[in-house]
Order: C-alpha cells, then sequence, then structure tokens
C-alpha cells in the first residue's frame, strides 16, 4: 500500500470562485489529502478578512460534498509556502493555470521552490474552458460596479460581495 498524497492548494481567496472550486475538485482526484491553505496576504489588501475567507473556503467545500474521496482540508497559512508544505506533511503543490499570462509567473514560482525544496513538485492545473476568465480581481470589480457576479460565484459569496458592496445596481442607474 502507498503512502497517501497530499498536495497543497494556496492562495488568498478573496473571494473563492467557482474557477477556485474547479481547480479543488479536479485536485481531489491528483492527491489522497488536500489542505486549502488561505493566505494571510495583508499586502494585498483584500476585500474581506482571513476569517472571512476562512469561512467562505470552508462553506465551499462543505457543499461539495464527499471531495471525490479525498479529505480535504482548510486553513491559512502565513510562512514561506515550501515550508508550509512541509509542515502539513505535503509533498505537491497544486496551481490553476487560466491563461497563458499566468504560466510565466507560475513557472518562476515552480523553480524557485523547487530551488528551496527539491522534494516539493508543482502540479499545474488547467482551468476548464468556462472558467479560464474568472479572477478574484475581476469578480470584485465587477461586484464593486454593480455588476451580477452570479456566474462566477456560488449563491453564498455574491451574497457575501453584494453585502460588503452595497447590493447591485439597477440596470438603469446612470443611464
Amino acid at each position: 500500500m502507498t503512502a497517501p498524497r497530499a498536495g497543497v492548494y494556496p492562495g488568498t481567496f478573496d473571494p473563492i470562485t467557482n474557477g477556485h472550486l474547479d481547480i479543488i475538485t479536479r485536485a481531489t482526484r491528483v492527491v489522497d489529502r488536500l489542505v486549502i491553505a488561505v493566505a494571510v496576504n495583508a499586502g494585498k489588501e483584500p476585500l474581506f478578512s482571513l476569517q472571512e475567507r476562512l469561512a467562505m473556503v470552508g462553506d465551499e467545500i462543505s457543499a461539495l460534498g464527499d471531495g471525490g474521496g479525498a479529505e480535504i482540508e482548510v486553513t491559512s497559512f502565513g510562512m514561506l509556502l515550501v515550508d508550509f508544505v512541509g509542515h502539513v506533511g505535503a509533498s505537491v503543490i497544486v496551481r490553476g493555470l487560466r491563461a497563458v499570462s499566468d504560466f510565466e509567473y507560475e513557472f518562476q514560482m515552480a523553480g524557485m521552490n523547487a530551488r528551496l525544496n527539491p522534494d516539493v513538485e508543482t502540479v499545474f492545473l488547467m482551468a476548464s474552458d468556462r472558467h479560464q476568465f474568472i479572477s478574484s480581481r475581476f469578480v470584485k470589480e465587477i461586484a464593486a460596479l454593480g455588476g451580477d457576479v452570479g456566474a462566477f460565484v456560488s449563491e453564498p459569496v455574491r451574497g457575501r460581495l453584494e453585502g460588503r458592496f452595497g447590493g447591485l445596481k439597477a440596470a438603469s442607474e446612470g443611464d
């Protein structure tokens, strides 16, 4: 019997999107245990607090059901990613790629992480075609301007965004 393979899917998740959920679901087919690591990342000035982001991710994971047979954990981290990976007993970093533009940055990060800890592998999962254009940044911008983000996030996350930005504006506003 082989040892269970554990992976870490890190991110800010500000907020968690359908694209993130797609990568999480697909990552559970690659690893036996997936740690979703919500970055403290105060330097990015997230819209939602760490506790809010942890709650959103936890709620979304609960809604997924059995996790495709993989054990899924949600936690936060504020240390060097490769150190965190070792801390939780994982050996794989899972990263999602939406477009070619993501690849250069992710490729550089994977190279640096490999230099810091050659025992940690980075696995890239391409975003499904229906999620390639979704980013948390775009979702926040659309919500801030009163647009409907229902196609990009779950209803509970949409509700949190509407609560933060005061709800959706009427389509005729500003005409």
